[in-house]
């Protein structure tokens, strides 16, 4: 396994790039606000217009895939990703429509984005190793961790180059995908199963349980990004505190957490029944929004805004090894599929949360966002196979 070490490495740094391109623009939201009088709904656009373009590209990966080879498409996420940040830093100096520039550098990284996700968790479930449900929460656990260093990063580049100045933090993030495409070309990894040997998708699609994990995972990301990109602009404008307490203790908090529960996950993972784990998590994340959106204090709104990290931690890492050990031909098509499933619910659940927003306050918006996980539990409820089930496989 050592062979592959390298390998693991580039995937890590991977998921550290998604965690980039998802989340640091959301902490320039007050910039992008003061700067441009951009407002709410247009803001919750760039969120939808980011995972609305990954979802699309999810759709289409197995084609991109088939055209390319593997190793040439894990090498293009990332330098999609570090061209579309580095338009972010060019193009809305040089055109008179900003946010329009905005939008298509956010639409090339995008591309990148959706491409890595789908990818680098088959990848990674493919490599002679125990224990997969172990490994994939510890993959996914980089998304968090790279969150935390993101939020940190960010905020403090904004301190040093001020608001004005702002377009000089996608260039410096962009240096992390650049070089990551190198090490791409050159890590060892097994290729998971490919399309003529896979599971057709149409008969994988009358299956309950995977029309079930579909709608979990749409749920999944609705849950942790409806919270996790708006947590910023909540603490500072709903809750009247700094912005960088906000981003501390909004999505910097939420991270810490969410990747806490991904390890504790990888943990346990063999050892309590995921449709447990998952429906125990739904309940505490529904409280969580509850709490965050209803409580008159600032100080219980912002815990319990980083506590819902902590319960999400499950959602995406479980429904992706539930998936894999109930549907272990599913390959490539199968991960595009359940990949698209997340990028709706993450596209539509911020944006839902900002249109509300618009319309009322953002407390308001967290408090509807509790039908994501109400769903996610009755569906685990009636799809997941219970733990006598399990053990019969």
């Amino acid at each position: 396994m050592k062979k592959y070490t390298s390998t693991k490495l580039a995937c890590y740094v991977g998921y550290v790039v998604q965690a980039i391109i998802n989340n640091f623009l959301p902490i320039l939201f007050i910039v992008l606000n003061k700067n441009y009088g951009l407002n709410y709904e247009m803001l919750g656009r760039i969120i939808l217009v980011n995972f609305g373009v990954q979802f699309l590209t999810d759709a289409l990966t197995p084609k991109i895939v088939a055209l390319f080879g593997y190793r040439k498409c894990m090498v293009i996420s990332q330098w999609g990703a570090a061209a579309g940040l580095c338009l972010l830093a060019i193009l809305p100096q040089i055109m008179s429509n900003v946010y329009l520039a905005i939008n298509i550098s956010v639409v090339i990284y995008a591309v990148g984005s959706g491409l890595l996700e789908v990818l680098v968790s088959p990848l990674i479930e493919n490599l002679p190793t125990d224990n997969k449900k172990a490994n994939m929460s510890f993959l996914h656990s980089f998304y968090c961790w790279g969150q935390v260093f993101t939020v940190i990063v960010t905020t403090l580049m904004v301190r040093v180059f001020g608001f004005a100045n702002w377009q000089f933090i996608p260039l410096v993030w962009a240096i992390i995908p650049f070089f990551n495409g190198f090490a791409f070309i050159k890590v060892p990894f097994i290729e998971p199963i490919s399309g003529d040997k896979s599971e057709p998708i149409k008969n994988l699609i009358k299956n309950k349980t995977f029309i079930g994990i579909m709608i979990m995972m749409f749920c999944a990301g609705a849950s942790e990004i409806a919270m996790a990109e708006w947590a910023s602009m909540f603490a500072q404008e709903g809750l009247g505190v700094s912005k960088v307490i906000g981003d501390l203790a909004g999505p910097c908090a939420f991270a810490v957490l969410m990747g806490t529960g991904r390890i504790t996950h990888a943990a346990i993972a063999e050892k309590i029944p995921f449709k447990t784990v998952l429906i125990t998590m739904s309940i505490a994340c529904i409280i969580c929004y509850i709490i965050t959106g209803g409580s008159a204090s600032p100080v219980i709104s912002l815990i319990f805004c980083a506590i819902c990290g902590f319960t999400v931690s499950s959602f995406w890492p479980g429904l992706y090894s539930q998936a894999s050990s109930s549907f272990p031909l599913g390959g490539t098509a199968m991960f595009s599929i359940f990949a698209l499933c997340g990028d709706l619910g993450c596209s539509i659940g911020p944006w839902l949360l900002g249109v509300i927003a618009d319309a009322t306050n953002l407390a308001t918006g967290f408090l509807c966002c509790t039908v994501f996980p109400a769903v996610m539990m009755i569906t685990a409820l009636c799809v997941l196979p219970s733990q006598k089930r399990e053990l019969q496989k």
